[in-house]
């Protein structure tokens, strides 16, 4: 469901390519239940209504509220979605889908009726012949009551997953930014995933368990989906994205391979199928890996095929083995136990989060052949003896990128996240240290000057000046020799933030007149490392006592608290600028957690 009473262009299914209809067409019959979260489109750093008029981007919809999407949200009609359309996004920079979170489920018909029946309440609103005035009224009070409505509890029944489906149009990867936050503040840790949408269609699903390993769901959470490159207009095309029940979908053995996926993991069984001989019989030194197996493996690694492994052997023993051949990193969440390998399959699936009818396990067993395809209707399995034509099967035909080249990586980092977030509980500072959050400091250049901009006039939490400036006062600064600008980026091992901040010192005291910050990064520390180390770089260079501006308001005195923090005292108050003050003989704090570079080139993805 989405902001109908404010979203009205339909376009045809016409525009979608075939592969993209049909695999539309595959969830059908699948999901038994699902929630309806009320989609809309949102800033990045919104603060209404005061951006309204404090930010010379904001560009009005028909309601009022702020235009992030070039053409809002573009309803696509094509009857091979599960609701029978997509949403089409182009999204600006700063521009997020916002959906209060919910896993109240309602049959596929019942969650259609209520998609259906709040577009022809949507239709009636945008046609009515009312003053301006009230139809946004109007329009705000019914998607005030979407939200509601989609927050009441349900009735105890959970939800298997949450699913996104997805279609990249273009030529270029994009990386998603999903995050589940709890609305408490006193929950720090959110749950987050990072998508990799290469070009084509996409369904992504994250099972309950992995969510609610990190979050309560039981507890009011929002959802947000961020495009993570800023750098560009970003079109999408969004089919479902709910919480979703579902029941297995049958599809055909590989052996008879008709309209089969492609195939995204390859799961592997060990004895007498990556190697010769069994281990716990034959011991490590005899053991031999197949002919040619490590070309096979890594020729698929590059197309962005992943590896796991489904063995029954000592999970010890086995890995040390794997390390030995120097193989050992190809291999995602490897299930090496003495459990049947349908459990060791569907735990593969759910921790990598696709599919088990994108899986081909592969084993030298008849049995264990059978026994997984009789748990597992969809998964497709191969005889061990026919491992090197894997690589030549059609299922495995995809292009080798850039983008498939870093996928293993990409899973392995988004797996240490979700470990991380787990295994620290509640020590949110430790959490944050091993997320090994990175700040890249520039100057202000004719070539970023449009993105200090952009931030200047979003950013109000955490904007400790509260000024923002125009792109001639900006120029002015660049020319003025005194002035030292910092423009920040912000990066961790799981992805980039971009720019994030813009600082503004007179070296003559030194003093810092401005400080703002993206509030994406609120809560991580950040503002904290940085003013550690612009202190400690003055008093170091100048020799003199670091002065700071700060003009506090009830939008940026949460976030205000980093001056208390770091222990800079009050001198006196100029124009309700307080004048702050931190001694060049005291010790400048440092937690350690974020690491400070200067000068590299603009931030890669990690």
């Amino acid at each position: 469901m989405y902001e109908t009473e404010v979203n009205h262009k339909v376009e045809s299914g016409a525009q979608l390519p075939a592969d993209v209809i049909s695999a539309l067409e595959e969830l059908k019959g699948r999901v038994v239940a699902r929630t309806v979260l009320p989609w809309s489109e949102h800033c990045t750093e919104c603060v209404w209504p005061t951006c309204y008029t404090s930010c010379d981007l904001y560009s009005p919809r028909e309601d009022g509220r702020c235009r992030r999407f070039v053409d809002g949200m573009v309803r696509v009609e094509t009857s091979a979605a599960f609701s029978s359309y997509l949403l089409k996004i182009r999204f600006k920079r700063w521009g997020k889908l916002w959906s209060p979170g919910s896993v109240r489920l309602f049959s596929a018909d019942k969650a259609q009726q209520i998609e259906n029946r709040d577009r022809r309440i949507g239709s009636v609103l945008y046609q009515i012949a009312l003053p301006s005035k009230i139809k946004r009224t109007l329009s705000g009070k019914r998607y005030s009551f979407k939200k509601r409505m989609a927050q009441q509890p349900g009735n105890g029944e959970m939800p298997t997953s949450f699913m996104l489906e997805c279609y990249n149009p273009g030529a270029h990867a994009v990386r998603l930014s999903l995050t589940m936050r709890a609305v408490d503040e006193n929950v720090r840790i959110p749950f987050q995933k990072l998508i990799e949408l290469t070009p084509g269609f996409h369904r992504t699903q994250i099972s309950m368990e992995e969510i609610r390993g990190v979050l309560d769901v039981q507890l009011p959470f929002n959802i947000e989906i961020i495009p993570n490159d800023e750098s560009r207009e970003t079109t999408l095309y969004f089919g479902l994205m709910e919480f979703v029940r579902e029941i297995p979908k049958k599809i055909k053995n590989i052996e008879k391979p008709e309209k089969a996926k492609k195939i995204k993991c390859v799961v592997w069984d060990l004895d007498n199928t990556m190697w010769d001989g069994t281990l716990v019989e034959d011991g490590i030194a005899k053991l031999k890996l197949k002919p040619e197996i490590i070309d096979v493996i890594r020729r698929l690694d590059d197309r962005g095929i992943l590896h796991s492994i489904a063995s029954k052997n000592n999970a010890e023993e086995a890995l040390q083995v794997l390390k030995n051949f120097g193989i050992d990193e190809y291999f995602l969440c490897p299930q090496i136990s003495w459990q049947p390998k349908s459990e060791a399959i569907r735990a593969i699936a759910a921790q990598l989060n696709i599919g088990i009818d994108t899986l081909l396990f592969v084993d030298d067993s008849k049995f264990e052949l059978e026994q997984v395809q009789a748990a597992h209707p969809d998964l497709r399995v191969l005889s061990a003896e026919k491992y090197l034509t894997i690589s030549e099967m059609n299922e495995c035909q995809v292009p080798v990128t850039s983008e498939s080249r870093e996928r293993r990586k990409m899973y392995q980092v988004e797996n240490k996240r979700q470990d991380l977030a787990q295994n620290f509980g509640d020590d949110y500072m430790a959490f944050l240290k091993h997320c090994d959050i990175r700040l890249n400091l520039q100057a202000m250049t004719e070539a970023n000057i449009e993105r200090v901009h952009e931030l200047t006039q979003r950013t109000n939490q955490m904007n400790f000046s509260g000024n923002r400036y125009d792109r001639d006062v900006l120029r002015k600064i660049l020319q003025t020799g005194y002035l030292d600008t910092f423009v920040i980026e912000c990066e961790d091992r799981f992805g980039s933030y971009g720019t994030v901040g813009f600082c503004i010192v007179d070296k003559r005291e030194p003093r810092m007149t401005d400080l703002m910050f993206s509030c994406r990064i609120q809560s991580k520390r950040v503002e904290h490392a940085f003013l550690s180390y612009i202190i400690r770089k003055y008093i170091t260079e100048c020799g003199k006592d670091f002065h700071a501006n700060y003009r506090k308001t009830s939008r940026n005195a949460p976030s205000g608290r980093v001056f208390d923090d770091l222990g800079l005292q009050e001198s006196g108050i100029e124009d309700g600028v307080s004048l702050l003050l931190f001694p060049q003989k005291r010790v400048v704090p440092d937690d350690g957690i974020i690491h400070i570079s200067l000068n590299r080139n603009p931030l890669v993805l990690a």
